[in-house]
């Protein structure tokens, strides 16, 4: 799975026009999910989103977390993240997740970040064609691969 974090004021998605979900500060996490991804990789990947601290405390040195400053995130499910761009300049998609399962592993992030003690996770429309507006606060933008987790075990 990738996560690319943004830490931000506002976040909204709309589709067709209409308002589906909004937030105020908090992050927008956009995620891909890639062939062979696990609930246990969305798991971790949920827990190091929430323990990430990119907030500033009152030194305003980013010290804080998500849970500790009350925020709220929308998650916007985005299978373009896992293009590969290697080969010409038309992006192949082949490594993305088939759709029922990365709409299943994708659901999973979003409930396994609310376990992880999120007072408000919101979601736009898994497969939808949505318009999402970004009010990034820095800007912050952090970016995830559950890779990493892959690469810890074997060592």
């Amino acid at each position: 799975m990738k996560a690319v974090i943004q830490r931000v004021t506002y976040s909204s998605v709309s589709v067709g026009g209409e308002l589906i979900n909004e937030i105020g500060r908090g992050f927008n996490v956009l995620v891909g999910v890639v062939e062979g991804d696990t609930a246990a990789e969305a798991e971790a990947l949920a827990a190091k989103t929430v323990k990430l601290r990119i907030f500033e405390d009152e030194c305003e040195k980013m010290n804080l977390s998500i849970v500790d400053t009350g925020g709220e995130i929308l998650v916007i499910s985005q299978f373009t993240l896992c293009a590969d761009c290697r080969k010409g300049n038309r992006p192949s998609f082949s490594s993305s997740a088939p759709p029922d399962k990365a709409k299943e592993l994708y659901e999973h992030y979003a409930k396994a970040l609310r376990s992880n003690g999120v007072r408000c996770v919101k979601t736009g429309v898994f497969a939808a064609d949505m318009a999402v507006r970004i009010d990034n606060d820095g800007p912050v933008t952090i970016i995830l691969d559950s890779d990493i987790f892959k690469q810890s075990r074997r060592s």
